[in-house]
């Protein structure tokens, strides 16, 4: 069954145009350019379109034509994340404004000294709730695989300067596990997502819209490990201009819980909760891939 292959598209000519129209031209303009971009890929990318489409027609019960309708919405937001992401991590001056829902969960992980996770997943846009980010005065670490082309990333990072935020890159020498211990002992922040996995990882299924999806085990286990707070964290786009944060009160395992037991608590938690931000936000998913396995 065809799956996630850990890899995303693009390439950094595109980067590039987008980003100088940004920066002479401002947000808005970019937006109108990549509606024709949003386009190009409703018309002939089929290889994610079908996905799509089977998301809302299967999952959300949506008619055929409103699911074509939406599939044209969601390439053209998942576009405007992408670029908002440049936006706010490069330091671009904008008109972004923000909801935050649960900052203070957050700060209060900071101040307990000990670091924490946030567990988050391939939804809206968490990473452009920067400003939140910054006031926190700690580093966030994102946990990923090394999924986009080298030049992508060498040209993306030249573009934001790493601003407060660190990617780990998942190694098979699992060397990232040291990184994100070294980044929790300086009462840093690691951010997981924990919606996908490559062949030969351990997953467990549980009810996603309906019907099981297989969700990776290894987020769910290091946070279990790491014994620190762990909080569910979400940014959606609600307007051109103004996104909502949610940061759920963190998840602490207890003395007498074991790692088993924990593991499947925050699991549960996590699912639920993606649920239900899905269903308020069903244009901001953005897995192009077989999720259900099926």
């Amino acid at each position: 069954m065809p799956r996630w292959q850990g890899r995303s598209k693009g390439n950094p000519l595109g980067y590039r145009i987008f980003v100088f129209i940004i920066k002479t031209l401002g947000v808005l303009p970019a937006y109108f350019v990549l509606r024709f971009v949003a386009f190009y890929y409703f018309l002939f990318s089929w290889s994610s379109s079908r996905h799509i489409l089977h998301y809302f027609r299967r999952r959300h019960g949506y008619s055929t034509f409103k699911s074509w309708v939406h599939l044209y919405r969601n390439y053209y937001v998942f576009g405007q994340t992408l670029l908002d992401k440049v936006v706010v991590m490069a330091g671009i001056g904008n008109r972004f404004t923000y909801d935050f829902d649960g900052e203070q969960n957050l700060r209060d992980m900071v101040k307990g000294g000990k670091g924490g996770i946030l567990i988050s997943a391939h939804v809206g846009n968490w990473e452009a709730a920067g400003h939140l980010l910054r006031r926190l005065e700690t580093r966030v670490n994102v946990v990923m695989y090394d999924g986009e082309h080298q030049r992508i990333k060498d040209y993306l990072e030249s573009v934001t300067g790493g601003r407060n935020l660190r990617i780990i890159v998942i190694k098979e020498d699992m060397s990232h596990v040291y990184a994100m211990g070294e980044a929790l002992q300086n009462n840093e922040l690691i951010c997981l997502h924990a919606d996908r996995f490559l062949e030969g990882n351990k997953t467990a299924r549980m009810p996603l819209l309906g019907e099981d999806a297989p969700f990776p085990v290894g987020p769910f286990l290091l946070s279990a490990s790491f014994r620190v707070p762990v909080s569910i964290v979400f940014a959606f786009k609600e307007t051109a201009t103004h996104y909502h944060f949610y940061g759920s009160s963190p998840f602490t395992r207890g003395d007498d819980e074991t790692k088993a037991e924990f593991m499947q608590r925050l699991l549960s938690a996590f699912v639920e909760q993606l649920e239900q931000k899905v269903k308020a936000y069903p244009d901001q998913w953005f897995n192009y891939f077989n999720f259900w396995g099926k």
